[in-house]
């Protein structure tokens, strides 16, 4: 490409780039659409599931820091399968009650889990603690065989554990939580956890090769209402 041409392009990515700005949400869906694509060809989760999660999380969480940054700030935002997990800290029961309700105003949530705590801030390490604690579960599920860590995701707060995802049986399900567990500094294992078999291949006829897995009978019902049963250790 020559000189002329590098520049042309720039200036025309320039261009779409300040025109996306004036539009609210655009850059945040643009991004979470293009990630989402490439995490779901490596997860068991369609592509259109994790464009709706991943967007779902950006509404989400920019809402949280439009209505109120300072208050906000410490709230964690997971979104899987419909599914929204709220973590970290608020000062008041209001304030949990406004970021349940502003999880819910999201399109396509279908359940949301409020597992945010009344208190103030915990402070740098605190939350240092709970980074580390992650790191070291996450590691632990790549590590081992009888876990699939990319359909995992992992969420400390307090030394509390939050596991949100799939796994494709109850073996995966339970090792996923045994391994969060025996890690050092946990202190209790929440799972939302469900179990889902892989998706299927189409076949030549580009139909599944088998039936789809229907969901879970109740969705979960919110604190500690875990899809595998909740609270765990």
């Amino acid at each position: 490409m020559d000189s002329a041409s590098f520049r042309t392009n720039v200036r025309v990515g320039a261009c779409l780039v300040s025109a996306c700005l004036t539009l609210a949400g655009c850059v945040p869906a643009m991004v979470a659409g293009g990630a989402a694509i490439g995490v779901a060809a490596a997860q068991d989760r369609s592509v259109g599931a994790a464009v709706d999660d991943t967007t779902a999380y950006s509404i989400i969480k920019s809402q949280l820091l439009a209505k109120n940054l300072r208050e906000f700030s410490e709230v964690d935002v997971q979104v899987v399968n419909g599914l929204v997990l709220l973590t970290g800290r608020v000062a008041s029961p209001e304030l949990r009650v406004e970021a349940e309700r502003i999880a819910w105003s999201a399109k396509d949530v279908i359940d949301v889990a409020n597992e945010l705590n009344i208190e103030r801030a915990g402070g740098f390490f605190a939350n240092l603690n709970d980074e580390w604690i992650t790191k070291q579960v996450q590691a632990q599920h790549i590590a081992s065989a009888r876990v699939r860590a990319i359909n995992i995701n992992v969420e400390t707060y307090n030394g509390v554990v939050y596991l949100l995802g799939t796994t494709r049986s109850e073996d995966e399900l339970r090792a996923a939580a045994e391994i969060a567990a025996n890690t050092t500094g946990v202190k209790q294992v929440v799972s939302y956890l469900e179990i889902r078999p892989s998706r299927a291949k189409p076949n030549a006829a580009g139909e599944p090769a088998l039936s789809p897995v229907p969901g879970p009978s109740q969705p979960p019902g919110g604190a500690g209402d875990g899809l595998a049963g909740g609270p765990l250790g």
